[in-house]
């Protein structure tokens, strides 16, 4: 029995984000382009504790896409649990972490894109996310002196700098369009004649700020979309209502009546000034 997929869920979504991001980067083998922990300074990789966490993610994904492929697999009464397929990270060599640290330095300067630059970001190139660069820990052959090698660049291919390496995954893309339709459906939004128009703008900045979420901060990407969605209909509804009273305040200027949206508030403002004066 084929296994249905829930599109919106954030274990999926930040699937995709990944497999998203990472069609803009350059790597050198696939296991590289996972990352077990993120960090905005390189130089903690090496403490201790960072290393410790760094175990404890990786073994937790391990785990998690280890049981999520016996789920599939598995027929009959039988349904795997979660619990069979953890195991120890102290298990986990250190060789075989990777680190995501956030920088800067391998994106392109862009003199004048600012007139006021105020984060380090403003004197770089616009980027569609924020650009990291990923490193392992490697250690001579008596197992001494650590240092770190840079196995991923984002937002580079071929050994050149890029922003069209890439595109967001189809699922990724279905995921945008799922969500606005189930948003579309809500009862304050689906009586409205310019309900296209929200739609429209609301796949328009999914598109443009879909890979700007932030992994370090969150693992709710669903509560970011949504909030992404709900700001583009509110958007559309304020212009729209903006460009109604222009063209009901030039219909009463010429004589003419005003729209029914018009009308009956102008009743309902005559009612309660009645109510008032009735209640003085």
């Amino acid at each position: 029995m084929k296994r249905k997929f829930n599109y919106l869920n954030n274990k999926d979504m930040l699937l995709e984000i990944h497999r998203s991001k990472t069609s803009f980067c350059e790597y050198d083998t696939h296991e590289h382009s996972w990352c077990d922990h993120i960090l905005l300074d390189k130089d903690e990789i090496l403490l201790d504790e960072t290393i410790t966490e760094a175990k404890r993610r990786r073994a937790a994904r391990i785990a998690s896409t280890n049981f999520k492929e016996a789920v599939a697999n598995a027929t009959g009464d039988h349904k795997p649990k979660l619990s069979a397929y953890k195991f120890d990270p102290e298990t986990i060599d250190e060789s075989e972490l990777v680190f995501r640290v956030v920088t800067y330095d391998h994106i392109p300067l862009a003199p004048g894109r600012k007139k006021n630059p105020k984060t380090v970001a403003d004197h770089r190139i616009r980027l569609n996310f924020i650009p990291f660069v990923h490193y392992i820990i490697v250690r001579d052959d008596d197992g001494n002196n650590p240092e770190l090698k840079q196995v991923l660049t984002s937002h580079w291919n071929d050994g050149e700098f890029s922003l069209t390496s890439g595109s967001i995954t189809n699922t990724l893309a279905k995921m945008f369009l799922l969500m606005v339709a189930k948003y579309s459906q809500r009862s304050n939004w689906r009586g409205y004649t310019y309900l296209d128009e929200m739609k429209g703008q609301a796949l328009l900045q999914l598109t443009q700020m879909g890979l700007q979420f932030n992994e370090a901060k969150s693992d709710n990407p669903f509560s970011y979309y949504t909030a992404v969605v709900s700001n583009s209909f509110t958007r559309v509804l304020n212009l729209e209502k903006r460009n109604q009273n222009l063209r009901d305040d030039l219909l009463v200027q010429a004589g003419k009546n005003p729209s029914s949206t018009r009308q009956l508030a102008i009743e309902e403002e005559i009612r309660k000034m009645r109510e008032s004066a009735n209640t003085a």
